[in-house]
C-alpha cells in the first residue's frame, strides 16, 4: 500500500472555496474514479492556516498513475476546476509526496 500526501498552499482568503470544490465537487468525482481518500486535515497550529492536507490510498503506482490521469482528464472535472475558480484562482501551489509505510507502522 502507497500514500499519497498531498498539500496544497492557498491564496490568501481562499480555503474555503477549497473546502467547498472538495465537498460538493472533487470527491464525487473521485469517487467515480475508484479514488480512495485517507484523510483530510487544515492546520490548527502550525506555519499556515491557508492550507489543506490530504491522503490518498494507493495499491500501486500503476493504480495511481492510471486513476489520476483519468481524473484530470475528467471533462467533468475541469468544468468543476473552471467553474469554482471563476472568482480567480484558489491554490497557489501543491507539494505532493508518494509514502510508503514503514514495517511498524500503524497504517499498513
Amino acid at each position: 500500500m502507497l500514500y499519497e500526501m498531498r498539500v496544497y498552499h492557498c491564496i490568501p482568503g481562499r480555503l474555503p472555496a477549497l473546502l467547498k470544490r472538495f465537498e460538493t465537487k472533487t470527491l464525487k468525482i473521485w469517487e467515480k474514479h475508484g479514488i480512495r481518500q485517507a484523510g483530510f486535515f487544515t492546520t490548527v497550529v502550525g506555519e499556515s492556516n491557508q492550507q489543506l492536507v490530504y491522503f490518498l490510498a494507493w495499491d500501486s503506482l500503476a493504480e495511481r498513475e492510471s486513476k489520476w490521469n483519468a481524473f484530470m482528464a475528467d471533462q467533468e472535472w475541469i468544468n468543476a476546476r473552471a467553474e469554482t475558480e471563476k472568482d480567480g484562482q484558489i491554490v497557489e501551489r501543491v507539494i505532493n509526496q508518494i509514502l510508503t509505510p514503514t514495517v511498524f507502522s500503524s497504517v499498513k
